[in-house]
């Protein structure tokens, strides 16, 4: 039977056609069952202008309300209760869908989830964990990258284990290194919450690193990075802006210095691979780790490729059990806490 993957069709600056073509991208190749929530009208003219969505596993839930980006998350999820986001939350936790992909106003996105799907026993908050590419080929995920600017101590213990389940479960690699982003790798560096962070990161039954500088997201001496939500997403930002400007200035350069057709042809192949590394679309969206059930969180400008991939996120992370692996190993930090605290 195809996953089952809720997508909130309204949610794009471009919306619904992004949405759309990435539905019938998805449904078409990965074994996904789509189901566009949304204003159904809307849906049905946009859908019907792709004759082959016809035979493709794809229905539309009417929802008659949509939240914008500039609409404050809280009164948004207050307010609008049937809107595309709420709605494709609510097929979550009625069990009718696996799992639920936005591209709309990540604020809202965190409250509703919050709200609709509730977080699991032993997350206080749950946390964006976004993947980067590194120069050994393989992937990295940071964690937190926006949902929470205010984090304590303990909101980063729990976004190293709900990172490294993450990591472990969908790149099946038995032990990922965990590193906290800190201004030097030495244990005193830092600040008082990187410093208060480590220690309970140390204590930890996972692979922690220790300390990790901001260029460590590239290199590949760390599989997961955690860090508060505000420097994360100051990170995230940061490195999408130079990954434009690298593209613009490397394709400028080979504009300007190939001449010969076909050392222009090897260099348009090169630079293709190149972009398609540092495409933020071929990685899908951040899952927001630590509710119940698989949320996928997409830039607003996500075009058709980088909705497929964060439907198939979405519905890696459902027939992972990622949902049922973060509370399973929560719940045994807090009973290995207990015993030693009562030792």
């Amino acid at each position: 039977m195809p996953t089952v993957i809720a997508l909130d069709a309204m949610g794009t600056d471009r919306a619904p056609k992004p949405e759309i073509e990435g539905a019938i991208q998805a449904a078409r190749h990965d074994d996904i069952h789509v189901l566009l929530v949304g204003r159904e009208a809307q849906l049905q003219e946009e859908l019907a202008s792709h004759p082959a969505a016809a035979d493709l596993p794809i229905s539309i839930i009417n929802a008659t309300e949509v939240v914008g980006m500039r609409d404050k998350a809280a009164q948004a999820m207050r307010a609008k209760r049937d809107s595309s986001m709420r709605v494709g939350l609510r097929l979550v936790r009625e069990r009718r869908a696996d799992g639920f992909v936005t591209a709309g106003n990540t604020g809202a996105a965190m409250a509703t989830a919050k709200v609709a799907l509730g977080t699991l026993p032993g997350v206080d908050r749950p946390g964006l964990a976004a993947v980067f590419p590194t120069a050994t080929g393989s992937a990295a995920i940071m964690i937190d990258v926006g949902a929470n600017v205010d984090c304590k101590p303990h909101n980063l213990e729990q976004f190293a284990v709900m990172g490294e389940v993450y990591f472990r479960s969908i790149f099946s690699k038995p032990r990922p290194r965990v590193g906290l982003l800190s201004i030097g790798e030495e244990e005193t560096k830092g600040n008082e919450l990187t410093f208060q962070a480590f220690h309970l990161l140390k204590a930890l039954p996972i692979n922690f690193v220790g300390n990790v500088e901001g260029r460590d997201l590239y290199n590949g001496n760390a599989d997961v990075i955690v860090c508060d939500g505000f420097v994360g997403n100051v990170a995230l930002k940061v490195s999408e802006g130079v990954a434009q400007t690298v593209r613009y200035m490397l394709k400028e350069s080979l504009k300007s210095t190939i001449a010969s057709q076909v050392g222009s042809l090897l260099a348009r192949n090169a630079f293709k691979a190149f972009k398609r590394r540092l495409d933020y679309s071929e990685y899908g969206g951040a899952p927001l780790l630590g509710v119940k059930g698989a949320c996928i969180v997409c830039h607003g400008s996500s075009n058709a490729n980088a909705i497929k991939n964060a439907l198939r996120v979405a519905a890696e992370c459902a027939r992972a059990g990622i949902t049922r692996k973060i509370e399973h190993e929560l719940a045994q930090i807090r009973h290995h806490a207990v015993l030693t605290h009562t030792t």
